[in-house]
């Protein structure tokens, strides 16, 4: 009797398995959607990468960073900015990275020398922004 009833449990088992497996109106949950991938291992590169969204610049300079692994309120506005232009800095929290600084050479609002930069993390850019040179009162995304 007892081997009787292990094989009705698991028959049970296995055609309610089959239901859920087989079953229309299940739902995956979504895929997200991966942030395509920007070359930046070259000076070349990340020129391109800005040519390509209509801006003319000219690198001035490059140091090493951390990005922080606790955003504060401005790098959180960064972040922010960087998450609608589809850049994937939060995925590189903690992580040493590169920042370039590209002088603007075919825009400048009211006279105002306009910079632009470049967040490179394992040769692939995360981040990106231009904005005005005296610290940032105007603020565009790159693309």
């Amino acid at each position: 009797m007892n081997k009787r009833k292990t094989v009705i449990f698991l028959s049970a088992a296995a055609v309610m398995a089959a239901a859920f497996i087989l079953n229309p109106e299940r739902q995956k949950a979504p895929a997200v959607p991966k942030a395509p991938s920007v070359a930046a291992s070259s000076v070349g590169e990340r020129i391109d990468y800005f040519a390509a969204h209509g801006w003319e610049v000219e690198e001035i300079a490059g140091k090493n960073i951390t990005i922080p692994t606790d955003f504060s309120a401005a790098y959180e506005e960064y972040a922010l900015i960087q998450d609608k232009q589809g850049m994937p800095l939060r995925e590189y929290a903690g992580r040493n990275a590169q920042l370039y600084v590209y002088e603007v050479k075919n825009y400048s609002p009211e006279s105002r020398k306009m910079l632009a930069e470049l967040l490179v993390c394992d040769n692939t850019a995360i981040a990106s922004m231009v904005y005005s040179e005296d610290g940032g009162s105007l603020r565009l995304a790159v693309s």
